[in-house]
């Protein structure tokens, strides 16, 4: 069941959709790989962007990367991304050929009190905003997962994943869902919320197939 969003007035606020407008995903991806005035510029990390398959009608929308991203280029490859390759597989889906997963940050927050990094803070997210919007209009999918409060930060301008989980949002003829990030499962594995949201994956897959 769906909820009440009003898509029309989040796009006309400032900073939406102000990057410019790219012929295609791979345009967006380059300008994204050039960036050097962004805010994590200094920072020495790495720009991570995507993996998965472009063309696939469910999108992933993540947090930042981690060390284990900075590493090796592609989101959610640590043990938050393990994680959820196998929930998404346990909904039937290939991570690689089903799904396209990106964040809402492209380069690692370096952390603070010795912490090799932090969550994304609101000028950083602001600033990489209109790119995530880009991502989303070049691919066109059916569905978009935000996983945790950053990725419904930058898309719904909204936090609280605790009463936004699990319910569908219709935003611009597309359906989101915000579900818990991949490292809050792991951090709380007593509450047995995986299953909750293999079930949320269940549900894009019907969605999908009612749309084929």
């Amino acid at each position: 069941m769906g909820i009440p969003f009003d898509g029309a007035r989040l796009m006309t606020q400032p900073g939406f959709f102000s990057a410019p407008r790219f012929d295609s995903l791979d345009e967006i991806l380059s300008a994204i790989r050039s960036l050097t005035d962004d805010p994590l510029a200094g920072a020495g990390t790495n720009i991570v962007i995507s993996r998965g398959n472009p063309d696939a009608k469910l999108l992933l929308i993540g947090e930042a990367p981690g060390p284990q991203e900075n590493i090796k280029g592609k989101p959610f490859v640590g043990p938050a991304g393990q994680l959820l390759d196998k929930i998404l597989q346990a909904a039937n889906f290939d991570p690689e050929r089903d799904v396209y997963i990106t964040n809402s940050v492209f380069r690692m927050p370096p952390g603070d009190d010795g912490k090799s990094f932090r969550k994304p803070n609101d000028k950083e997210i602001e600033f990489y905003r209109p790119f995530v919007f880009e991502i989303i209009r070049a691919m066109n999918p059916l569905v978009i997962l935000l996983t945790g409060n950053v990725a419904c930060q930058s898309v719904l301008q909204k936090t609280g994943i605790t009463s936004l989980r699990g319910k569908w949002i219709e935003l611009d003829g597309r359906w989101l869902m915000p579900i818990f990030h991949p490292s809050y499962l792991l951090r709380n594995q007593s509450r047995e919320p995986k299953n909750i949201d293999r079930e949320h994956c269940n549900h894009e897959r019907k969605l999908n197939s009612l749309q084929e």
